[in-house]
């Protein structure tokens, strides 16, 4: 295992070990801009020492209870109290000590090795194109000792268990055992620092780019605590469009004790805190950086007491596909906002305003536009993520400043006010990915709004305004999109992608995938069953419900996909997490290895009522989207396979034309049965390699002890492999493999296509990379036949 890396051998191909920020700084070193030097702690490194602590079992079976406890305060609270205290436990490992620790004393600039570093996590997955975990994850800067950096390596590992971010992983269907690389990476003594966005993040225009700086530290203006000077740049000179100064109290520096303090800036400045030759210096970067990914970047840049300029950070911008965004319809109602209020306080001045409040419509703060949209609703004022709970759902969010600890209250509201911050801000990157109006850096927001007050909110405008105003919302029309880069080499092997809920499903289906090879079922189900078990919906008589739920949510992952298909993998919970739902407790055995237990095909066949109503939602979804197809998971024998493709025979979904059948290869026994499978009426088949890795070779995938025994490239998986592709080749139905590996290593993915495979589904982040690691295999094969011919 390489438990250390330097950006100079890092590319995106290696994110699934370095995470996104890694992968990126690797990305912007080969593009040839200027990255101040550093190394990446890899993901490995994280296992490895969970592995060597004894805790990385527990790790992963307190994390899957933590995903199910999501919207359960006290209880995600206790959870991950105790996964980072499982993490400072296990420490870091002593071969991952000494490895970081060489690396980190030959980095150049600082005497025996005590050169200042920004300590940054790089979890997996985080920095994509489709979640940006702004902020989420914890970050040090300043660190200029060997123990100073292993505690801040150690703190954040940790953070990768905080409750924001479980609930942001949950949200975005990321649960898959939670993964972290360390990027570390020299300090720019920065005199001025700040973020650029090639894209206007607010309106989607791409012919405009953004740039906000601040005195000293970025930390300022990433985390919205200031209110920074913000530009608007055209792309095609250069040129500045415009310039509005910001409020900067303090800025962020390093002090004596060589840790950062903040210290006072004196008010009434009336000069930017960069020039203009600066700010197009920063911008022809970023349009460097944004021609070499080939879409638009948020990039963070620094500015040291030399004047050279610093990139230290860059990723996708994760918002520009929520453009035209409209909130709660086409206008704002006023009975609408009433009944937000109902309740709530009597201290409203309602739609048309009594004599003692302000006239309806007038503006009552001003502030940056940050995420398009208006909505209405009743004021809460709050200080403190901790107060939270005292915002009721559709209420106005109205906060001196938001960092990410705000997120589940931000989902809840129906708009963002904040008196600092800017348009980059981490509040404004999460409202925009949330889809909530927000207006920041108004100043004096939480002076001049009160609790009860009714206000309408428009996010395109940066105006609050008195009363629910009745009036069309401003719907954005972004700019047309400049010619981007084409997308990669045409495949004849399909990319397919893998997909855990409908949130993103817009912006993936406009990428470069041939369709949904993997639709997971496990957290859209929790959603419509909103958290509690099946059979106590059923018990509850809202069955209905349900599949009207689960139905929309498959419509709306099915609908950018066109006719490119999109297979539903049924559930495929196991009795310990079918456990976690609300009243699983009744229904669920207790099981001594779930893993192999009451689970897959075997319980639809005991269970049918249940299996019942998931496919009553799969056909009333697909008579609006015939590109849905199902496919059946852990099966283990044919006659549950010819029971299962019965009841499915017997729904409304047997009705229905053109439906695929699928089942997944998971289980060893897949190897003697296929041909009778294809014989009961199945058209395609997928491996499950982890599952199917776990089986053949008989390891806990999540045994520390035993991890080095889990290999998904050893001979006898390969060959369980190679002869399922080969079988379905001969019975003249698809294959396919579900996994990352082939997007990570380029052999793995030429064994599959020299076995030939007819497709691959990859995570979304991985598919650019899998797509060219397949391409190189095809070329390969297609020389290799060109000299056996000659």
């Amino acid at each position: 295992m390489a438990y250390v890396a330097t950006f100079a051998e890092l590319g995106l191909e290696q994110v699934l070990s370095v995470g996104g920020k890694g992968a990126n700084l690797g990305e912007l070193t080969r593009a040839g801009l200027p990255v101040p030097d550093g190394f990446v702690l890899t993901a490995d490194a994280f296992a490895a020492s969970m592995d060597h602590g004894g805790v990385r079992a527990e790790l992963a079976s307190a994390h899957r209870e933590a995903l199910a406890a999501v919207g359960d305060d006290a209880r995600m609270s206790d959870l991950s109290r105790q996964m980072a205290e499982m993490v400072h436990k296990a420490g870091i490992a002593p071969q991952v000590a000494d490895d970081m620790l060489a690396a980190y004393r030959g980095l150049p600039g600082g005497p025996d090795g005590g050169v200042n570093v920004a300590v940054r996590s790089s979890a997996i997955g985080e920095d994509g194109k489709d979640a940006s975990f702004a902020g989420m994850n914890a970050s040090f800067t300043n660190i200029g000792s060997a123990d100073e950096l292993i505690d801040a390596v150690v703190r954040c590992w940790a953070s990768l268990y905080s409750p924001r971010v479980v609930t942001y992983r949950a949200q975005r269907g990321l649960t898959s055992e939670p993964l972290m690389a360390v990027v570390v990476q020299r300090m720019v003594e920065s005199q001025v620092a700040g973020i650029v966005f090639t894209a206007d993040p607010v309106t989607g225009d791409r012919e405009r780019l953004v740039v906000e700086a601040v005195e000293g530290l970025g930390e300022a203006v990433v985390s919205g605590a200031v209110t920074p000077d913000t530009f608007v740049v055209a792309k095609t000179d250069c040129s500045i469009l415009e310039t509005s100064l910001g409020n900067q109290e303090f800025r962020i520096v390093r002090g004596a004790d060589g840790h950062d303090r903040r210290e006072p800036v004196a008010p009434g400045r009336t000069t930017p805190v960069i020039d203009t030759r600066t700010v197009q210096a920063i911008a022809r970067m970023a349009i460097r950086a944004e021609r070499h990914y080939g879409r638009p970047q948020d990039m963070e840049w620094a500015i040291d007491p030399q004047g050279g300029i610093w990139i230290v950070q860059s990723r996708p911008i994760t918002t520009l596909e929520s453009h035209p965004m409209t909130t709660a319809g086409s206008a704002v109602e006023p009975t609408s906002v009433e009944d937000n209020s109902a309740g709530t306080s009597s201290n409203t001045t309602g739609a048309g305003a009594d004599a003692a409040g302000p006239p309806q419509g007038s503006v009552l703060v001003t502030g940056l536009a940050a995420a398009p949209g208006v909505a209405g609703g009743t004021v809460r004022v709050l200080h403190s993520p901790a107060d939270g709970r005292r915002l009721v759902d559709g209420e106005v969010l109205v906060a001196p400043m938001t960092d990410p600890d705000w997120l589940p209250t931000i989902r809840r509201a129906a708009a963002v006010v904040t008196d600092r911050g800017g348009i980059t801000c981490h509040a404004a990157i999460v409202a925009r990915e949330v889809g909530v109006p927000c207006i920041v850096g108004t100043r004096t927001g939480t002076q001049d709004l009160a609790d009860g007050q009714v206000v309408t909110v428009d996010g395109g405008t940066g105006e609050v305004t008195a009363g629910a105003t009745a009036r069309p919302a401003v719907t954005v029309t972004p700019t047309p999109p400049a010619p981007q880069q084409p997308f990669g080499p045409v495949t004849a092997t399909k990319i397919y992608v893998n997909i855990g809920s409908a949130e993103h499903a817009a912006e993936i289906g406009a990428t470069d995938v041939d369709g949904v090879g993997l639709l997971r079922a496990e957290f859209m189900l929790s959603e419509a069953l909103s958290g509690r078990h099946p059979r106590a919906v059923i018990a509850a008589g809202e069955s209905e419900s349900f599949v009207g739920a689960l139905a929309d949510n498959l419509a709306r992952v099915a609908a950018p996909f066109g006719k490119r298909p999109v297979v539903y993998r049924t559930t495929d919970l196991r009795t310990n997490e079918f456990r976690y739902l609300e009243g699983g407790a009744r229904y669920e055995p207790e099981e001594r290895n779930p893993m192999i237990g009451f689970r897959g095909c075997y319980r639809y066949v005991k269970e049918p009522d249940v299996f019942r109503l998931e496919l009553a939602a799969l056909a009333r979804a697909r008579e609006r989207h015939p590109n849905l197809h199902i496919m059946l998971p852990f099966v283990r024998t044919r006659w549950e396979l010819e029971r299962c493709l019965e009841l499915i025979d017997e729904s409304p979904l047997g009705r229905q034309r053109g439906l695929h059948r699928w089942v997944m290869a998971e289980v060893p026994s897949v190897l003697y049965w296929l041909p009778s499978y294809v014989d009961a009426g199945i058209d395609g088949v997928s491996i499950g390699s982890n599952d199917l890795t776990q089986l053949i070779l008989g390891v806990d995938r999540d045994s520390e002890t035993c991890a080095e025994l889990f290999d998904g490239a050893d001979p006898a998986v390969l060959d369980a492999i190679s002869r399922i592709v080969d079988t379905a080749r001969r019975c003249g139905i698809t294959s396919s493999l579900c996994g990352q590996a082939p997007s990570s290593n380029p052999e793995y993915a030429e064994h599959l296509v020299r076995m030939g495979i007819t497709s691959v589904s990859v995570n979304p982040d991985a598919v650019a990379a899998t797509r060219l690691h397949v391409a190189r295999a095809e070329r390969r094969l297609l020389v290799e036949a060109a000299r056996g011919q000659g």
